[in-house]
Protein backbone atom coordinates (compact mmCIF):
# COMPACT_ATOMS: atom_id res chain seq x y z
CA UNK A 1 0.00 0.00 0.00
CA UNK A 2 1.07 3.57 -0.85
CA UNK A 3 1.24 5.97 1.98
CA UNK A 4 2.48 8.99 -0.73
CA UNK A 5 -0.46 11.51 -1.26
CA UNK A 6 1.50 12.28 -4.41
CA UNK A 7 0.65 8.75 -6.08
CA UNK A 8 -3.44 9.68 -5.74
CA UNK A 9 -2.52 12.76 -7.64
CA UNK A 10 -1.33 11.11 -10.27
CA UNK A 11 -3.69 8.21 -10.90
CA UNK A 12 -6.39 8.78 -13.48
CA UNK A 13 -10.43 8.75 -12.18
CA UNK A 14 -11.19 5.60 -12.89
CA UNK A 15 -7.52 4.01 -11.33
CA UNK A 16 -8.36 6.10 -7.95
CA UNK A 17 -11.95 4.64 -8.14
CA UNK A 18 -10.56 1.45 -8.76
CA UNK A 19 -7.76 1.83 -5.62
CA UNK A 20 -10.37 2.52 -3.28
CA UNK A 21 -12.73 -0.64 -3.84
CA UNK A 22 -9.93 -2.48 -3.41
CA UNK A 23 -8.87 -0.71 -0.37
CA UNK A 24 -12.11 -1.14 0.82
CA UNK A 25 -12.59 -4.72 -0.09
CA UNK A 26 -8.81 -5.37 1.65
CA UNK A 27 -10.04 -2.96 5.11
CA UNK A 28 -13.42 -5.70 5.21
CA UNK A 29 -11.25 -8.41 5.26
CA UNK A 30 -8.68 -7.38 7.89
CA UNK A 31 -11.62 -5.82 9.69
CA UNK A 32 -13.45 -8.89 9.91
CA UNK A 33 -10.02 -10.78 11.10
CA UNK A 34 -9.51 -7.90 13.83
CA UNK A 35 -12.67 -8.66 15.36
CA UNK A 36 -12.48 -12.59 14.84
CA UNK A 37 -9.13 -11.78 16.90
CA UNK A 38 -10.56 -9.46 19.37
CA UNK A 39 -13.91 -12.12 20.06
CA UNK A 40 -10.93 -15.20 20.40
CA UNK A 41 -9.03 -13.16 23.14
CA UNK A 42 -12.30 -12.09 24.91
CA UNK A 43 -13.18 -16.05 25.15
CA UNK A 44 -9.92 -16.56 26.85
CA UNK A 45 -10.31 -13.76 29.24
CA UNK A 46 -13.54 -14.81 30.15
CA UNK A 47 -11.84 -18.55 30.81
CA UNK A 48 -8.97 -17.49 32.39
CA UNK A 49 -11.29 -15.11 34.55
CA UNK A 50 -12.98 -18.39 35.24
CA UNK A 51 -10.05 -20.40 36.02
CA UNK A 52 -8.09 -20.85 39.59
CA UNK A 53 -4.75 -19.37 40.73
CA UNK A 54 -3.84 -22.81 42.33
CA UNK A 55 -3.38 -25.26 39.23
CA UNK A 56 -6.47 -27.04 39.51
CA UNK A 57 -7.37 -29.10 36.10
CA UNK A 58 -10.86 -28.60 36.58
CA UNK A 59 -12.30 -26.98 33.59
CA UNK A 60 -11.69 -23.44 33.21
CA UNK A 61 -15.84 -23.11 32.76
CA UNK A 62 -18.44 -25.43 32.37
CA UNK A 63 -20.94 -23.88 30.24
CA UNK A 64 -24.93 -24.18 30.99
CA UNK A 65 -25.58 -21.59 28.81
CA UNK A 66 -22.84 -21.47 25.69
CA UNK A 67 -25.10 -19.27 23.53
CA UNK A 68 -26.21 -17.04 26.16
CA UNK A 69 -22.45 -16.42 27.88
CA UNK A 70 -21.29 -16.22 24.15
CA UNK A 71 -23.61 -13.65 23.35
CA UNK A 72 -22.82 -11.66 26.73
CA UNK A 73 -18.72 -12.40 26.24
CA UNK A 74 -18.86 -11.01 22.76
CA UNK A 75 -21.78 -8.48 22.42
CA UNK A 76 -19.05 -5.75 22.44
CA UNK A 77 -17.56 -6.72 19.38
CA UNK A 78 -19.99 -8.62 16.88
CA UNK A 79 -20.91 -5.29 14.84
CA UNK A 80 -18.44 -3.47 13.15
CA UNK A 81 -16.75 0.25 14.16
CA UNK A 82 -19.14 3.28 14.17
CA UNK A 83 -16.90 5.15 12.06
CA UNK A 84 -17.47 3.90 8.77
CA UNK A 85 -21.11 3.05 7.53
CA UNK A 86 -21.92 -0.96 7.09
CA UNK A 87 -21.42 -2.52 3.96
CA UNK A 88 -22.80 -5.80 3.23
CA UNK A 89 -21.00 -8.66 4.82
CA UNK A 90 -18.37 -11.66 3.10
CA UNK A 91 -17.12 -14.35 4.21
CA UNK A 92 -13.75 -13.70 4.80
CA UNK A 93 -12.70 -16.88 6.16
CA UNK A 94 -9.91 -18.14 3.44
CA UNK A 95 -8.17 -14.41 3.65
CA UNK A 96 -4.10 -15.48 4.49
CA UNK A 97 -4.70 -13.35 7.85
CA UNK A 98 -7.93 -15.12 8.47
CA UNK A 99 -5.68 -18.79 7.98
CA UNK A 100 -2.95 -17.36 9.72
CA UNK A 101 -5.55 -16.73 12.74
CA UNK A 102 -6.73 -20.08 12.80
CA UNK A 103 -2.95 -21.47 12.60
CA UNK A 104 -2.28 -19.16 15.86
CA UNK A 105 -5.30 -20.62 17.62
CA UNK A 106 -5.00 -24.43 16.82
CA UNK A 107 -1.12 -23.77 17.52
CA UNK A 108 -2.24 -22.29 20.95
CA UNK A 109 -4.70 -24.50 21.78
CA UNK A 110 -7.91 -22.47 21.09
CA UNK A 111 -10.20 -25.51 20.88
CA UNK A 112 -9.38 -27.05 24.60
CA UNK A 113 -9.96 -23.65 26.48
CA UNK A 114 -11.80 -25.72 29.07
CA UNK A 115 -8.68 -27.63 29.47
CA UNK A 116 -5.80 -25.14 29.89
CA UNK A 117 -3.78 -24.17 32.08
CA UNK A 118 -3.90 -20.53 33.56
CA UNK A 119 -0.41 -19.62 31.67
CA UNK A 120 -1.70 -21.62 28.40
CA UNK A 121 -4.72 -18.92 28.70
CA UNK A 122 -1.95 -15.91 29.23
CA UNK A 123 0.16 -17.15 26.40
CA UNK A 124 -2.85 -17.74 23.93
CA UNK A 125 -4.49 -14.01 25.24
CA UNK A 126 -0.57 -12.90 24.15
CA UNK A 127 -0.43 -14.41 21.40
CA UNK A 128 -3.77 -13.38 20.34
CA UNK A 129 -3.20 -9.89 21.19
CA UNK A 130 -0.18 -9.27 19.28
CA UNK A 131 -2.00 -10.83 16.13
CA UNK A 132 -4.87 -8.40 16.86
CA UNK A 133 -2.10 -5.63 17.14
CA UNK A 134 -0.23 -6.54 13.96
CA UNK A 135 -3.23 -6.19 11.75
CA UNK A 136 -4.79 -3.48 13.40
CA UNK A 137 -1.39 -1.40 12.17
CA UNK A 138 -2.32 -3.31 8.32
CA UNK A 139 -5.76 -1.85 8.92
CA UNK A 140 -4.29 2.08 9.95
CA UNK A 141 -2.39 1.47 6.93
CA UNK A 142 -5.15 0.85 4.78
CA UNK A 143 -7.47 3.29 6.17
CA UNK A 144 -4.54 5.93 5.81
CA UNK A 145 -4.75 5.32 2.14
CA UNK A 146 -7.78 5.43 1.67
CA UNK A 147 -8.41 8.57 3.07
CA UNK A 148 -5.48 10.12 0.90
CA UNK A 149 -7.37 8.36 -2.62
CA UNK A 150 -10.76 10.03 -1.05
CA UNK A 151 -9.00 13.39 -0.37
CA UNK A 152 -8.04 13.26 -3.85
CA UNK A 153 -11.30 12.05 -5.23
CA UNK A 154 -13.38 15.20 -3.51
CA UNK A 155 -10.77 17.44 -4.57
CA UNK A 156 -11.22 16.49 -8.42
CA UNK A 157 -14.93 15.98 -8.13
CA UNK A 158 -15.27 19.80 -6.27
CA UNK A 159 -12.52 21.08 -9.48
CA UNK A 160 -15.09 19.48 -11.65
CA UNK A 161 -18.20 21.04 -10.29
CA UNK A 162 -16.53 24.82 -10.15
CA UNK A 163 -15.20 24.42 -13.21
CA UNK A 164 -17.16 26.95 -16.26
CA UNK A 165 -19.06 25.19 -18.70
Amino acid sequence: MSGDPSAAQSMSLDELRRRRAELQAVDDAVSYVRRVAHGRADLARDAIGRSSDDSDPTPVYARRDLHGELREVLADHLLGDDARPPRPAEDHSDHPLAVELDELCAANGFSRLDRLTRGELEQLIAALDAFEQRVSAQRRAVYDELDALTEELVVRLRAEQTEPE
